[in-house]
């Protein structure tokens, strides 16, 4: 009878089979955790790219208004750019004090950041708040008015001034976000000393 028990291996097989079994199971339970994780990992970093592919796609900045030239006193020629910039609904604070302004025409290329005075007799370009709601000056905020001169009479040596039917176009590069192109026609005929609106 010890003979016939000894040599009986029938329960090996099954403890066997839960062992090969037990296994696999830890196995695929690691291996699901590791392709959860490189998955929500993945999921998380394409998020992050959509949002940031959509602020920067998206301008915070837009025109509130008529953009106007003002005649140097030679006529037949404009001497400064004035136009309202305002923030988008749903828009982000756009720092004027890291934007940059290019301006271009037929003849001339000029791009200018902010001087650290914002002076209006000597710069480039300056920025005034027209209408304010939050406390940071340099900050387009939501529902505020900015107004920006640009002074074309300060632009580097061997800038001619645009004249009647030139095609001009100025750009505002904020710190983040889409540019905000404005191209318009100066008008076909300038008086020194006056305002036209251009289209």
């Amino acid at each position: 009878m010890y003979k016939q028990f000894s040599k009986n291996d029938k329960a090996f097989t099954g403890l066997e089979a839960a062992i090969v079994l037990i296994a696999f199971v830890v196995v695929a339970a690691v291996f699901s955790y590791v392709m959860l994780g490189a998955g929500f990992y993945t999921t998380q970093k394409s998020q992050e790219v959509v949002h940031t592919g959509v602020q920067q796609a998206s301008s915070s900045l837009i025109s509130s208004g008529d953009v106007i030239v003002r005649a140097s006193t030679s006529d037949g020629n404009a001497s400064e750019i004035y136009f309202y910039l305002a923030n988008t609904a749903g828009g982000s604070d756009v720092d004027l004090n890291k934007t940059l302004i290019t301006y271009t025409d037929t003849d001339d290329f000029e791009t200018h950041a902010l001087a650290t005075n914002n002076s209006t007799d000597t710069d480039f370009w300056n920025y005034s708040r027209v209408i304010q709601t939050g406390d940071a000056y340099n900050l387009v905020e939501s529902g505020e008015k900015y107004k920006l001169s640009v002074n074309l009479s300060n632009a580097e040596d061997g800038f001619t001034l645009p004249t009647t039917n030139e095609v001009v176009k100025v750009e505002v590069k904020p710190p983040e976000g889409a540019v905000l192109v404005l191209e318009r026609t100066m008008p076909p005929a300038l008086t020194g000393g006056k305002y036209y609106s251009v289209y």
